[in-house]
């Protein structure tokens, strides 16, 4: 069965094709298709523990400091993040 790819981290939202490592690590040490390498590594979350209102926090600061992002865009971010793999209930 083939892996689904997806455009963007299924944990914060990031597009994967804008991940330096280009994506996270799975346990074979193959590249992840879901998870970007600032949220997985080794088939594992780098920060398991963290709920989705912190990880909507961590990107918001992120977008808001590092990339200047609209207000809109962030919004949005936020607004969109409860759908992703990892939050989905």
């Amino acid at each position: 069965m083939e892996k689904k790819v997806y455009k963007q981290c299924q944990s914060c939202g990031m597009p994967l094709k804008k991940d330096e490592q280009g994506g996270g690590l799975e346990k074979d040490g193959s590249r992840s298709t879901m998870y970007c390498s600032h949220c997985y590594d080794n088939g594992e979350f780098r920060t398991p523990d963290m709920t989705l209102a912190e990880m909507q926090q961590l990107c918001d600061d992120i977008l808001k400091k590092e990339i200047k992002a609209s207000r809109v865009l962030r919004w949005m971010s936020k607004k969109q993040m409860p759908k992703l793999e990892r939050w989905k209930k």
